[in-house]
């Protein structure tokens, strides 16, 4: 059977009323106020239901939930503010169906809730379910007596027990609502649990958190507590603490570096910050680490220097054979010093080959001007943080390596070499070549700045010398800071007197071995030189001489310690076995087509034969040997120059529509390129084209144009070593190149004879072995084909 009932409404801001709730509140509200009182002048029943939006004062009825709760007013006090506290005890559910306003105040007409049955079993479980639940809610939760929260659920109604345990929950006003017009008990108890469910895992997560804040507030407390106590003791006995120790140490560390008065001011500053911090908290140790750092980089302390010149070049003499332009230079830079007493810093680069001795130069520089040696390889270095050092917000952070370095010096003005400065790379980190510009800049690096430090650091009192293989990869602005000495190749004497004067004595020392037991002839170490190394350095020529003391010492220690052997040439290939190298000689004999040029690598210079070969066809040129863009645009030059010059060379002008032209250079698996292999190929173009044998003992090099012209090219040292080594004696090169001949030394220039050409017709009077034939319009035969060629001439 539907009930209704006229009420007056209260409606009521952030709160909800449920069934068997008693609930005090306070009415303030004139037309809640009238309501109130039209209530207790009747049955003191009233109908309670919340706001949509608190903040409304004057709310509209479609601004209240129409599901509320019928209450009874059990007590009600009016208090001197003119408002008026009201106790009620909620009683059952009801829906608002029909509004009429009245004298000030809205009553309504409700239709109340009849209660439903729910299955008995199922009610059960979930009722036990919600009560355990509430059970764990009220144990974590500080707001809710537990005692009378457990007696306030022993309830067998399910209604009750829900709307009890749904008026204790701390949720909001809308999850209240919801649960207020679930009309069935089992779906509220469900919901409930629902509710309860994650309300208990957030009380659990605050209570870890809860716990294990106050176990750190405890340590520290405690810490505090202790330290405390330590400190009164200490001052008892007359003691300072282990802090104040470290931080007057400090203090006094700063005093003695003498550093500029900025890094001092921070020093200075940081040492307060260390001493209001706890001695064992992270941030202290972060500043020890910091005023560790500024105290022990040298901030005035310098080597003294030497400035006899004598010593120096005997240092430099005792320590590296030849060299002579490189000592040149340093004994100028070290007279310089000792004439001005405030030298602009000169940046030397050393560049060559591997193993010619950039490194341990650099070490007899060091020792010559009696400086400090530090030595920074900057091989595979790509993050512009190891020049620069990392900001000290990052953990573990530590200064750049030129700071680490200039620590590890200890004096402001060591010798300072950068390793390998060609090998360095660049990332998403940063570009540590860019980095070094301001290292390397001597208009800059007075006030180098490091991010670690933050301070400047005085960087011009440094000799910085560099060392790289190959100069192409170091980026033009690095480059331009740099005043670059090349170290070329070795020739093959000045490899014999290194090996008698230092190679030999360090290995035959390295291997417990004497004089006695070990010498080399010189025919010996010219065997090793030639046969089992290929190298512009020495060091592969140390490995092998190592290699036969080795073998020697083990005879010494199996037969008896005064065993002897002289190492001549037969006896280097009995110890280091068969020769791993032929040498690189000129050809046997005057061949059609060969010429012989010139190259130069990155391990010294190299002869380079270049093979040419006629066939029948229809004037295709093939290039083979693995030749680069400059280098095949080179053999086309050199064609279209043969082609132009036909007639002149006897060759008939149509020869390349009957004929294939092939030109091979060897050892086709090592790329080659470069333009100076133009005057080479085009000699043997015209040899192969005329049948003239070249001259096997003429090497050449130069760049070819199509007028056959000679242009000027690069790596003339090491190609003219290349060429002494292999046993070639005449040489061409362009006229432009004869300021280079000034670098070979006298013994390689004086059995060489070197011409220096201008145009092509100079080197085919040179390079072939026979005048060319006569122009073609000076002879009546017809033009030759490949058939007609003498064959009593090789090819």
């Amino acid at each position: 059977m539907e009930v209704y009932e006229t009420l007056p409404i209260v409606p009521l801001r952030d709160v909800v009323v449920f069934p068997h709730m008693m609930m005090p509140f306070v009415i303030g509200r004139p037309s809640s106020t009238r309501a109130l009182e039209h209530a207790l002048a009747k049955d003191k029943r009233i109908f309670l239901a919340a706001q949509h939006d608190a903040a409304i004062d004057d709310p509209a009825p479609h601004d209240i939930y129409t599901m509320g709760c019928v209450a009874n007013i059990v007590q009600s006090l009016k208090l001197p503010d003119g408002n008026v506290k009201v106790l009620v005890e909620g009683v059952e559910r009801a829906r608002a169906i029909e509004w009429k306003e009245d004298k000030g105040f809205y009553r309504v007409v409700v239709k109340i809730v009849a209660r439903l049955k729910d299955p008995a079993g199922d009610v059960e479980s979930a009722m036990s379910r919600v009560v355990s639940l509430f059970e764990q809610y009220v144990k974590l939760s500080n707001n809710l007596h537990y005692d009378a929260m457990i007696a306030a659920v022993r309830v067998d109604d399910p209604g009750k027990l829900a709307d009890t345990i749904a008026s204790h929950l701390v949720v909001s006003v809308d999850e209240k609502q919801n649960l207020l017009e679930i009309i069935s008990p089992l779906e509220r108890l469900n919901r409930i649990a629902g509710i309860l469910e994650a309300e208990v895992d957030k009380l659990q997560v605050d209570r870890r958190i809860q716990s294990r804040v106050k176990k750190q507030m405890e340590k520290a407390q405690k810490e505090y507590y202790l330290n405390e106590k330590m400190k009164a003791i200490q001052k008892e006995l007359g003691r300072k603490d282990e802090k104040g120790n470290e931080v007057d140490e400090l203090k006094k560390k700063i005093e003695q570096a003498k550093m500029p008065k900025e890094a001092e001011e921070k020093a200075t500053q940081e040492l307060k910050r260390l001493e209001a911090m706890p001695a064992m908290s992270a941030e202290a140790t972060v500043s020890r680490n910091y005023l560790d750092w500024l105290v022990a980089v040298p901030w005035h302390k310098k080597s003294k220097e030497s400035r006899d010149l004598k010593r120096a070049e005997e240092i430099l003499h005792e320590d590296h054979y030849g060299l002579e332009k490189i000592k040149e230079r340093i004994l100028e830079f070290l007279a310089v010093r000792a004439l001005v007493k405030k030298p602009k810093a000169t940046i030397l680069t050393f560049s060559g080959p591997p193993g010619v001795g950039k490194t341990s130069l650099a070490k007899s520089i060091a020792r010559a001007m009696n400086r400090k040696f530090v030595r920074l390889s900057l091989g595979g270095v790509r993050d512009e943080a190891e020049v620069r050092g990392h900001r000290r917000t990052y953990i573990g952070a530590f200064p750049g390596q030129i700071i680490q370095m200039m620590k590890k010096a200890g004096t402001q003005n060591p010798v300072f070499l950068l390793d390998e400065v060609d090998k360095m790379s660049m990332d998403f980190r940063g570009d540590p070549s860019a980095a070094l510009l301001e290292v390397l800049d001597p208009e800059q690096n007075h006030m180098f700045l490091d991010h670690y430090l933050d301070v400047e650091y005085d960087l011009s009192h440094v000799m910085f010398i560099c060392t790289a293989n190959v100069l192409h990869t170091v980026p033009q602005a690095l480059r331009d800071r740099m005043e670059v000495l090349p170290l070329p190749g070795y020739t093959e004497q000045e490899k014999t007197e290194i090996a008698k004067r230092f190679l030999v004595r360090k290995s035959v020392e390295g291997t417990g071995l004497t004089k006695e037991n070990i010498t080399f002839t010189d025919d010996a170490l010219s065997t090793i030189i030639q046969r089992y190394t290929r190298e512009a350095g020495v060091r592969n020529l140390e490995r092998e001489i190592g290699s036969i003391c080795r073998k020697i010492a083990r005879r010494v220690v199996a037969e008896s310690r005064s065993y002897s052997e002289a190492i001549t040439s037969e006896r280097v290939t009995y110890h280091l076995g068969v020769p791993r190298f032929r040498p690189t000689v000129a050809e046997e004999k005057n061949e059609v087509g060969i010429a012989t040029g010139l190259a130069w690598t990155e391990v010294g210079g190299e002869i380079l034969v270049t093979e040419a070969t006629l066939m029948p066809g229809k004037g295709i040129l093939m290039l083979t040997g693995k030749l680069g863009t400059v280098m095949q645009e080179s053999a086309q030059a050199a064609m279209s120059y043969v082609r132009s010059k036909a007639e002149e060379f006897g060759i008939p002008k149509d020869f390349n529509r009957r004929q294939d032209l092939h030109i091979h250079v060897p050892e086709g698996a090592i790329p080659k390129d470069g333009p100076s292999a133009g005057i080479t190929m085009a000699t043997a173009l015209v040899s192969v084209l005329t049948r003239v044998p070249t001259r096997r003992d003429v090497a050449m090099t130069g760049e070819i144009t199509l007028r056959g012209k000679v242009l000027p090219i690069g790596g003339v040292k090491e190609k003219l070593l290349a060429a002494h080594r292999a046993g070639i004696r005449t040489i061409v090169l362009p006229r432009e190149n004869e300021k280079d001949l000034a670098d070979i030394p006298k013994a390689v220039l004086d059995v060489l004879k070197v011409y220096m050409v201008e145009t092509m017709d100079e080197v085919l009077k040179i390079a072939l072995a026979e005048p060319l034939p006569p122009p073609l319009t000076a002879r009546a035969s017809a033009p030759a084909t490949v058939e007609d060629v003498d064959d009593t001439r090789t090819h």
